[in-house]
């Protein structure tokens, strides 16, 4: 039997990655992965993670709406967060030990155009701005998101 967060986690590589336009056709998509879930479930799961028709090329497909991601994730990442500090080029995000990998997944999430990546061990997150001169504004960006008024 297949978790809840792995089955969560096929469904949005699926629709991040292919043209899925209906329910039955990511069911398909699931039972080739080997993942068997009903329609009811399935229903539940695409409205948990915020996956919702948008129109693409002409049809309506699946799209995971960042937005939801990034409200699911904001309780968690406030409270793992320990510093932010910068130097002249770079970002440092210090966090509680095991806790990195998930804060960089929320910046990740929110698609800031001044970030251009992320690296992350156990308890440091490297954020790399996009130029030197971005850098000071990335780490004011990092605070007022990860540390509640920061």
């Amino acid at each position: 039997m297949i978790s809840k967060q792995a089955r969560y986690y096929a469904i949005k590589e699926l629709v991040s990655t292919q043209s899925v336009a209906n329910q039955e056709e990511l069911r398909r998509e699931l039972r080739r992965r080997g993942i068997a879930v009903t329609q009811a479930t399935l229903s539940r799961d695409l409205q948990t993670l915020g996956v919702n028709h948008a129109p693409m090329g002409g049809k309506r497909i699946y799209v995971l709406q960042p937005d939801a991601e990034v409200q699911s994730l904001r309780p968690v990442v406030g409270a793992e967060v320990v510093s932010i500090a910068a130097n002249e080029s770079l970002v440092v995000i210090r966090t509680l030990p095991g806790c990195a990998s998930t804060i960089g997944e929320y910046v990740d999430l929110l698609k800031s155009p001044d970030i251009i990546g992320t690296v992350a061990g156990d308890n440091t997150l490297l954020v790399i701005p996009g130029s030197g001169r971005r850098t000071k504004k990335v780490r004011d960006f990092l605070k007022r998101q990860l540390i509640k008024g920061g």
